[in-house]
């Protein structure tokens, strides 16, 4: 039996289409947004402080990933290396509009950049990044004192970045699940660039790095 949508169409009632041509519009046009120039995001743990806290709300900027390599210091969305992407219809409409989707994704900074020779270092109580055997001035960092212990499972290196990768790491390295835990970030699995606060009023900010 063939199903003639021309006539499907003809019987829908004309409110009911404008209703269902402007969701379609809507959806569109948040994809479009959220897939060329950006979206909202908001910060749900203490893994980026001072620098964020609980509750603040971004803006995340994808207009430069075409034209903009990341830099060291930028602050970056992205889906953790080790987190598995669904790529059912449902999972990737959800993803692309923002509406209930599940996938995680975790803000961290970049330290280390592709071909980087990186290792934290400990001296006296104080933890530090080296990079290409300097040392790496953070100031954005909680503290120098309160880190997580290197271990034998962990990435503290010296090791080399590998290409279109980065090593990231929170601004609280007491209590951050970053590179140190997982390894590299491949660069595809970025989702953009946290660029400023806009949310409490309060907290409002351009981040930099």
């Amino acid at each position: 039996m063939k199903i003639d949508f021309k006539e499907i169409l003809k019987k829908i009632p004309s409110a009911l289409k404008e209703t269902l041509d402007t969701i379609l519009f809507v959806l569109i046009a948040v994809i479009v947004i959220r897939f060329f120039i950006g979206e909202l995001r908001w910060i749900p743990s203490g893994s980026m402080h001072p620098t964020l806290i609980e509750g603040d709300r971004l803006f995340v900027e994808k207009l430069s990933k075409p034209v903009r390599a990341p830099q060291r210091g930028d602050i970056l969305v992205f889906y953790p290396p080790d987190e598995p992407l669904r790529k059912d219809f449902f999972s990737i409409i959800s993803r692309l509009t923002g509406i209930l989707c599940k996938d995680v994704a975790f803000i961290k900074r970049i330290v280390g950049m592709p071909g980087d020779k990186l290792e934290i270092k400990v001296e006296g109580d104080e933890y530090f990044v080296y990079i290409n055997d300097e040392k790496l001035n953070e100031p954005y960092i909680l503290s120098k004192t309160d880190w997580m212990p290197c271990r034998d499972d962990m990435y503290c290196g010296p090791f080399v970045v590998p290409d279109d990768n980065y090593f990231m790491m929170g601004d609280n390295r007491g209590n951050s699940q970053d590179s140190r835990f997982w390894g590299f970030l491949p660069q595809n699995r970025i989702i953009g660039r946290a660029v400023f606060v806009f949310w409490p009023p309060q907290r409002a900010q351009k981040l930099t790095r």
